[in-house]
């Protein structure tokens, strides 16, 4: 079990977490469930693989993923508010970057993590450059968008 998914589950307690992972690939997810009692918080996520996924299934705008790429603090933002529309959740996580083996067509290198967090007051993404392979990349964006959840519920009930 991740750490950070059994505090997220208990911190969020009376309220519901939904995810929108890209380069994660479900991990946030799949940390979270491996919580004993995690669906009195946890809904569900959308796993947005493709640029088609975030348009279609979150609602991020063609515009948006053109002018900034999919790796970008907009589409990170785009993606979380997606999730906790299309899922109904309260609070939402989204993750969006590149584990490799290549960068993007932005400039953006290898490693290069944006993480959204929503909930109904607040949107914000943060930036994260991580190294090491593909797994390592991986496993840190995970953990760092479950410390992001965690930040932000530990402040004054923002949803």
């Amino acid at each position: 079990m991740m750490m950070g998914a059994s505090e997220v589950i208990s911190r969020l307690q009376g309220k519901t977490l939904v995810t929108a992972e890209s380069c994660t690939g479900g991990g946030i997810g799949a940390a979270l469930t491996a919580v004993p009692g995690a669906s009195n918080v946890y809904k569900g996520g959308i796993i947005s693989y493709c640029n088609a996924v975030k348009r279609d299934a979150l609602g991020v705008p063609q515009e948006l993923l053109e002018k900034c790429g999919a790796v970008s603090a907009p589409v990170a933002e785009a993606m979380a508010q997606g999730a906790r529309k299309a899922l109904k959740g309260d609070v939402a996580v989204s993750v969006t970057g590149l584990a490799g083996p290549t960068g993007d067509d932005f400039g953006n290198p290898v490693g290069t993590v944006y993480i959204g967090y929503a909930d109904s007051k607040l949107c914000i993404a943060r930036h994260f450059l991580f190294e090491g392979d593909r797994e390592s990349i991986r496993t840190a964006a995970i953990a760092e968008a479950l410390r992001l959840v965690l930040e932000y519920a530990e402040k004054a009930d923002t949803v």
